[in-house]
């Protein structure tokens, strides 16, 4: 029997490339709510207690308000893909590479990872975790993204806007992301970051740059490297490349994808690197993480419906 999915939030840009993706498939039943009963608080809370799984694709607050709508005995399992729960108890959060596949296999509430702290955790946390890169140290992050990660509104703007090259933000530094990023490393201290958003529609750049010289206990870049790709040998979304190109291109009609590419640049004399993530925001930065952690939860393929 076909499990359901009750989408909460299904008319923004990550619920309806989740629906799209889960269309097809044959292991679910997506329940549906007119735009009328959509607005109807007691037609939503009947769908999330109904459905095997709800996919939270809303504001942090919206999405807390819908757990709340959840009953005491409620058997729904949770996806959030807001950034309401990330750090909060009782949930798991829905990156398998490092949290392992069981926890999410066996988790009742998921939380979503961040676009931007998906690349940068990739790059970082495996390298934290064996010390061959120190926790104390002050990183950097700088990322650029395609404009559909902001949601319709950032969308239309740029659609109406169509002289906008470059558009740099969080310039206060207080971006929601940082505590996520942080604590999901391992680090003492938060990062700097440094967001923008360009003229393509998905697609996104990850960089953490590092003077491995100037640390008092870092590893050559060969060795971070090796550990990256020897850390994700059985992970299929997640790809260490061992050739660095001369550069690096997002494209404005950039093909969906839910991998993770990741590169070790460093200079002649091994004393600096660039750490270097590319992904789809609305993949494995959004839509496609949802739905992997479904896949494990559900107990189906873990990449099925997947785009490698």
């Amino acid at each position: 029997m076909a499990q359901t999915v009750f989408i909460d939030g299904a008319a923004g840009t990550t619920g309806l490339e989740i629906a799209d993706r889960l269309e097809d498939r044959e292991e679910f039943d997506l329940v549906r709510l007119s735009e009328a009963e959509r607005k109807d608080s007691a037609c939503r809370r009947t769908a999330l207690n109904y459905a095997d799984f709800a996919i939270l694709c809303l504001p942090d607050e919206a999405s807390v308000e819908a757990v709340a709508m959840l009953d005491e005995d409620s058997g729904t399992r949770v996806i959030d893909a807001s950034s309401a729960h990330r750090g909060a108890p009782g949930w798991i959060y829905g990156f398998p590479e490092l949290v392992g596949k069981n926890a999410v296999v066996n988790a009742k509430r998921v939380a979503n990872p961040g676009c931007y702290p998906t690349g940068f955790l990739a790059l970082i946390a495996p390298l934290i975790r064996s010390k061959l890169l120190p926790r104390d140290w002050p990183y950097t992050v700088n990322g650029i993204s395609g404009f559909s990660g902001g949601g319709k509104s950032l969308i239309a703007r740029f659609e109406e806007e169509g002289d906008i090259a470059y558009r740099a933000y969080g310039l206060a530094l207080g971006h929601k992301h940082l505590a996520e990023m942080k604590s999901k490393a391992g680090l003492e201290h938060e990062p700097v970051f440094s967001p923008a958003v360009i003229p393509a529609f998905r697609g996104m750049l990850v960089e953490v740059p590092v003077h491995v010289a100037a640390m008092r206990s870092a590893a050559t870049p060969q060795k971070l490297r090796d550990e990256l790709t020897r850390y994700y040998a059985d992970a299929p979304l997640i790809k260490v490349h061992e050739d660095n190109p001369d550069e690096l291109i997002l494209r404005r009609e950039q093909e969906p994808s839910d991998r993770v590419d990741l590169w070790v640049f460093s200079d002649k004399e091994g004393e600096a690197v660039r750490l270097i993530a590319r992904l789809d925001n609305l993949g494995k930065g959004a839509a496609g993480a949802a739905v992997q952690s479904l896949n494990l939860m559900s107990g189906c393929d873990e990449l099925a419906g997947l785009r490698i």
